[in-house]
This record gives structure tokens, sequence and C-alpha cells, in this order.
């Protein structure tokens, strides 16, 4: 019962920030909503999250609430292959599995991986990515450019 309650005083201390980022990456507010019940329920199954450090929760919340959008994503689009014109990176090419690209994109900054995520997997343009995280496209360019790199980087010592 101790770890039940444990769970709500989790969830009313991340309750915003898990809205505020699922509202971001979302099509619509229910949308939205939907990934952070789902997130939610998910987590009442993961015993060992209530003993890691508040960050790494909150990080565990965003990548399961990413990884609920790539599937709804996949199952209403069936989507194939990403249009990778801006940075010319070929992430369709990629032979990794989705929890290795989950892994990879942890390497980076949250910022970094989200602006990844919503170039590639929501198929954001720079324009409406910015607008969303409040900075010009070009800034948005830029910084996807610095995450390909990383990725690139981390790829080859993974080699």
């Amino acid at each position: 019962m101790s770890g039940r309650m444990e769970v709500s005083d989790l969830y009313e201390e991340l309750k915003s920030d898990l809205f505020r980022f699922a509202f971001s990456i979302a099509r619509h507010e229910q949308e939205g909503k939907d990934l952070v019940q789902d997130a939610w329920i998910k987590s009442l199954r993961e015993e060992q999250l209530l003993s890691l450090p508040r960050h790494k929760q909150k990080a565990w919340f965003y990548r399961v609430m990413k990884n609920k959008l790539i599937d709804e994503r996949r199952k209403d689009q069936r989507l194939t292959e990403w249009d990778d014109d801006e940075a010319d990176f070929p992430v369709h090419e990629l032979t990794l599995g989705r929890m290795e690209m989950t892994e990879l994109l942890s390497r980076l900054s949250p910022e970094l991986s989200d602006i990844v995520f919503k170039r590639y997997w929501l198929e954001l343009s720079s324009k409406e990515i910015g607008e969303q995280m409040g900075f010009p496209a070009s800034t948005v360019r830029f910084k996807l450019q610095t995450a390909v790199k990383q990725l690139r980087r981390y790829l080859e010592e993974d080699k």
C-alpha cells in the first residue's frame, strides 16, 4: 500500500511536466492525455521506477510516451521511410531495433533527442519544431545537424 502512495506522490510531482511534454509531441490534446495515461499504467508494473532518481524517472516517462507515440503513428500510417532532406541522415537505412535506437537517442541531451524525434518520427518541419520549442527554424536545423554528428560518432564508436 505504501508503494501506491509513493506512485501517487510521484504523479503529483511530475504530472505538469509530463502533460507539457505529451502535448508538445501529440497532434491534439486527447492524444497527449492518452500518452500520459498509458505511461502511468505502465509505470505501475515497473517496481524499480520508484527507486530511481527523479530525473531518471522523468526520462523513463518521456521515453515511454515517445515509444507509444511511435507505435501509434506506425499503426495509423504504416510508416516505413522518413524524409531526411534537412540533415542528410538516413534514419530509415539504419538497421537498429527500437530498443537500440532508443538507447542511442538517450545518449543525446534531452533537447537534441526531442528535436531528432520530432523531425524523423513525427515528421515535423524545422519551423514547426521551432514554434513548439520557442526558437527559430535555423536554430532547429543547427541543433539537428549537431545531433546527427553526435549520433554518427556514437554509431562509429559502437562498431
